[in-house]
C-alpha cells in the first residue's frame, strides 16, 4: 500500500501526476484548499493538497509476465505463453488494505519491513582468449565463496553509546487527523448498510408536533409505531388527514377513551377541590348559575376556604347574584350545622382551599371535609398550564381518596395540552368541563377526548 501527498494548481494536475506516479487504479483519500508560499502569510497562493493511494501489490501482479525475447526466425512454442491474470482476492480485499493501511498511518506505526534480497554471488572474470574469444565458453564457473566477515571488535572495546532520551510526542499532524476522519466515515459508510431507514415525513412531523405538545416521549413514539404498522397491512399512500385520523384512533386508546361525565342531575353534593390558583371559586360560579338559569334548581354554597381572606368575599358576592345561600365552615365539626341549613337545596356545590397538596397533613384535613355517598362527587380541578409533574404529583395525592372527575381551566392561557393526555393514561378519570375564560355564567363547556385530540394535534376543535 502506497500513499503519497500532492500539492497542485487544479485537480487535472493531480490526475495526472497521480496516474503517472500511482498508475490508473489509485484512489484519492482527501482534498482539500491550502495555501502556499508568499511571505508572512502575504502573498500567498491557493493549493490542493490531494491525497492519494494504490495497492502496490495487485498493481504488480496485474502486470502480465512473459517468456524471454526470442530471436528471429527461432522455433515457436506449441502453446502460447500463459499470462498471469490478477488475483481476485487482490481486489476483494484491496478495501481492507486501505483501511489497514490508513489505520497504520493514523497511529504512526511502521509498515512492517521486507526482507533484503541476498547478496548475488561474485563471478570471477574470464581471463585470456577464452575471455575475449569469438566463442563462449560453455562450461560452467564456480561462484567464488563469499569472504568470511571480518570479526568484530569486542564489546569492551566499543565507546559507550549515549542513553537516548525518550522522544516527546510530536504534535499531531494534520494529515494524519484527516486520515483518522476518513477512516471514521469509512467505518460510519459501512454501517449505513444496517441503519434503519428514514421515517416518512409526515410522520418525523407528527412525532415532532407530540413532542412539541409535551407528550411523553415513549407514548409519542407509541402512536407512530401504531402508525407504521396500519401503513405496512393496508399497503396505502400517507395523506395528512390519514395520518391524523389513525393518531386520533391512537390517542384515544392511550387515554383509555375517558366517557364524558357532566354534572349528574341526581347530585346532592358537588366537591371541588385542587391546588391553589387553578380558578376553583370562578369555576363553581359558573356551573352554578347554569343549575340556577337553565336547570332551574336550588343552589347553596358551602365554603371550607378560609385561608384566602378575599376567597369568602368572592363565593359571597356570586352568591348574591344568584340569589343563592352560603354556608362558612371552620372544620368538619361545621358541616352537619351547613347541611342543615341548606337542606332545602337540589345541589350543594362546596368549595375547599387550595393548600400545598404535597403535604399529606394538608390532603387528610382536606378528605375529612368531603362527604361520601351515592349522591355525591369530587372534582379534580386541574389548570391546563400546570406541567406533568405538578399534575402527576396532585393526581397522587388525591387518588388514595375517592376521585370521580378532573375539570380542566384555562384553556385561552396556554398551547400545550400535552399533559393532561399524559395523565389520563396514568390515572382512570373521568373528563368533566373545560373552561376557556372567567366570564360567568359563560366560558366553559363539556369536555370530551375528541376536543382534547383535536388540541394536541393542532386541528380545530370540532365542539
Amino acid at each position: 500500500m502506497r500513499v503519497k501527498r500532492y500539492v497542485v494548481d487544479s485537480m487535472p494536475d493531480a490526475l495526472a501526476q497521480i496516474r503517472t506516479d500511482l498508475g490508473k487504479d489509485a484512489v484519492i483519500l482527501n482534498t482539500k484548499e491550502i495555501r502556499s508560499g508568499g511571505f508572512l502569510g502575504l502573498f500567498s497562493k491557493k493549493k490542493i493538497e490531494v491525497i492519494a493511494a494504490t495497492d502496490s501489490l495487485a498493481k504488480a501482479d496485474s502486470r502480465p509476465k512473459t517468456g524471454p525475447i526470442q530471436r528471429a526466425g527461432a522455433t515457436q512454442p506449441a502453446a502460447p505463453v500463459a499470462v498471469l491474470e490478477q488475483p481476485k482476492a487482490a481486489k476483494a480485499d484491496r478495501t481492507a488494505d486501505l483501511l489497514e493501511s490508513i489505520e497504520r498511518l493514523a497511529n504512526k506505526q511502521p509498515a512492517p519491513a521486507e526482507p533484503e534480497p541476498a547478496p548475488r554471488p561474485v563471478v570471477p572474470l574470464q581471463l585470456g582468449a577464452a575471455a575475449y574469444g569469438s566463442k563462449a565458453s560453455t562450461a560452467p564457473v564456480a561462484a567464488a565463496p563469499a569472504p568470511a566477515p571480518a570479526a568484530e571488535p569486542a564489546a569492551a572495546l566499543r565507546p559507550a553509546e549515549p542513553r537516548k532520551k525518550p522522544e516527546e510526542p510530536l504534535a499531531e499532524d494534520p494529515v494524519l487527523s484527516e486520515l483518522r476522519a476518513m477512516r471514521q466515515m469509512m467505518k460510519n459508510l459501512a454501517q449505513a448498510g444496517s441503519a434503519q431507514p428514514a421515517p416518512h415525513p409526515l410522520l418525523a412531523a407528527l412525532e415532532a408536533r407530540l413532542l412539541e405538545q409535551e407528550v411523553l416521549p415513549e407514548l409519542a413514539q407509541e402512536v407512530i409505531g401504531a402508525i407504521e404498522e396500519k401503513l405496512a397491512e393496508e399497503e396505502v399512500d400517507l395523506t395528512p388527514a390519514r395520518a391524523n385520523a389513525m393518531a386520533a384512533e391512537k390517542l384515544r386508546q392511550i387515554m383509555g377513551n375517558p366517557p364524558r361525565m357532566p354534572l349528574q342531575p341526581e347530585t346532592r353534593i358537588a366537591h371541588f377541590v385542587g391546588p391553589t390558583g387553578v380558578g376553583k371559586t370562578t369555576t363553581i360560579a359558573k356551573l352554578a348559575a347554569e343549575q340556577v338559569l337553565r336547570h332551574r334548581r336550588k343552589v347553596g354554597f358551602i365554603t371550607s376556604d378560609t385561608y384566602r381572606i378575599a376567597a369568602v368575599e368572592q363565593l359571597k358576592t356570586y352568591a348574591t347574584i344568584l340569589g343563592v345561600p352560603l354556608e362558612v365552615v371552620f372544620s368538619p365539626h361545621d358541616l352537619k350545622k351547613a347541611f342543615d341549613n341548606l337542606q332545602d337545596c337540589d345541589i350543594v356545590f362546596m368549595d375547599t382551599a387550595g393548600r400545598n397538596f404535597r403535604n399529606e397533613m394538608y390532603v387528610s384535613e382536606l378528605n375529612a371535609l368531603l362527604q361520601g355517598g351515592p349522591r355525591s362527587e369530587t372534582f379534580l380541578v386541574l389548570s391546563l398550564t400546570m406541567k406533568y409533574k405538578d399534575m402527576k404529583a396532585v393526581a397522587e395525592n388525591f387518588s388514595r381518596f375517592r376521585l370521580d372527575k378532573v375539570l380542566l381551566t384555562k384553556k385561552d392561557e396556554t398551547e400545550t395540552f400535552g399533559p393532561i393526555l399524559n395523565l389520563l393514561h396514568e390515572y382512570p378519570l373521568a373528563l368533566s368541563y373545560i373552561t376557556t375564560g372567567q366570564n360567568v355564567p359563560d366560558d366553559f363547556n363539556v369536555a370530551g377526548e375528541d376536543e382534547l385530540i383535536a388540541l394536541i394535534l393542532g386541528e380545530q376543535a370540532n365542539e
